[in-house]
């Protein structure tokens, strides 16, 4: 889907370079420069995000995916742990002769 995407913003460029016969030569290479939009690759705000096995303490400095796998980690462990404690955890069969 990128690609196509891709394919038809250089068509457009291209047919825009062609249609304008009166735009000298450095304008018309600023026409072939993609732009990438609203992606935001480089434009970070705020301090640095960490893995957070490097900072384990700081949750709000861990980056969001891994906020995100620890949470969820944490909550499927707590809710195994209670039902195994509400449960009654592991019965032992017995077995008759």
């Amino acid at each position: 889907m990128a690609a196509w995407t891709a394919a038809a913003r250089q068509a457009s460029a291209l047919s825009r370079l062609s249609a304008s016969k009166s735009v000298n030569s450095t304008s018309q290479g600023a026409l072939l420069i993609q732009r990438r939009g609203l992606s935001g690759g480089g434009d970070h705000h705020g301090p640095p995000k960490v893995d957070f096995w490097k900072d384990p303490m700081s949750p709000s400095k861990w980056k969001e995916e891994h906020f995100v796998i620890v949470s969820l980690t944490g909550w499927g462990l707590a809710f195994y742990g209670g039902y195994k404690l509400f449960t009654g955890g592991k019965k032992e069969k017995k077995e008759e002769k």
